[in-house]
């Protein structure tokens, strides 16, 4: 996936997980997206063009979550690492596979989110962060399976071999 249509295709997303997290009246959990768009990332991008995309994504996730400034931004790129370190142990091709793919990528960022939320937070606990996490994986799952053939045909898409002029 190019940059340019990653970064416009994080904003639809991000535009539409807030809208259905408000109309769901999900309080403790939500649909994590942006992990989702930065593990397909990790099976099929670049390093150079999937680290890039990463960081803006989660630069993207950082401006309209209200966490602190550079936790998403870092996470983000990490989680791409991370993804692509495993993916080169696993094979993931279908929906299914691409979605418990996604779950784990999510768990290791809610995790992680949680943790670094908690070092720099001065009041209050992490325990609704961590209370939520079962109902985020499994929305962040749910949403995996349905944007993984989209993920396809923006790929397909991006690949397609330009005509030559005549």
């Amino acid at each position: 996936m190019k940059f340019l249509a990653t970064v416009i295709l994080a904003l639809v997303l991000l535009t539409l997980e807030s809208v259905f997290v408000q109309q769901a009246g999900l309080v403790l959990g939500r649909v994590d997206v942006t992990v989702v768009l930065v593990a397909f990332l990790a099976l099929r991008a670049s390093l150079t063009e999937g680290a890039c995309s990463a960081f803006a994504v989660g630069y993207l996730l950082d401006l309209m979550s209200g966490q602190p400034t550079g936790l998403f931004t870092f996470l983000a790129v990490f989680t791409f690492l991370v993804g692509r370190l495993v993916a080169s142990f696993v094979d993931v091709r279908g929906p299914v596979a691409f979605a418990l793919f996604a779950m784990g990528a999510d768990l290791g960022h809610g995790l992680l989110s949680t943790f670094f939320t908690w070092l720099t937070v001065k009041e209050g606990s992490t325990a609704p962060l961590l209370s939520g996490m079962p109902a985020q994986l499994a929305l962040t799952g749910a949403a995996a399976l349905l944007l993984f053939p989209l993920f396809k045909r923006f790929e397909v898409a991006q690949e397609r071999p330009a005509g030559l002029l005549r």
